[in-house]
């Protein structure tokens, strides 16, 4: 997975093009999809009904799911919206494992 919980992404398609937001949450819908909850963008409605007598129905605002290949990961040290490759760290020793890790394309730092 290339975006995780709690990064700095940017949205490149939709009404919120430009802006940019925390990720909340990340979901696969299917083997090849990932859908992604960005904080304060790609808002939607909820209409509530009245539960009971002399209550008011309520419109909830709430942050939508939208695909993955809309927004692009934010680097963290040089600020700007980049793709994401991967670095495998050389070091193995016998307890530990090798680890795989996010790199920005622009400025080669490890995210």
């Amino acid at each position: 997975m290339n975006i995780r919980k709690n990064d700095t992404v940017k949205i490149i398609k939709g009404k919120d093009r430009g802006k940019s937001g925390r990720v909340l949450q990340v979901v696969k819908k299917d083997e090849d999809r990932l859908m992604v909850t960005v904080e304060g963008l790609n808002l939607r409605y909820k209409h509530l009904r009245p539960r009971r007598d002399r209550e008011k129905g309520q419109r909830i605002m709430f942050p939508a799911l939208m695909d993955a290949t809309n927004v692009m990961l934010v680097c963290p040290k040089c600020g700007k919206a980049t793709r994401i490759g991967f670095q495998i760290n050389a070091e193995k020793s016998e307890l530990t494992r090798e680890k795989k890790q996010r790199i920005c394309k622009k400025c080669s730092a490890v995210i």
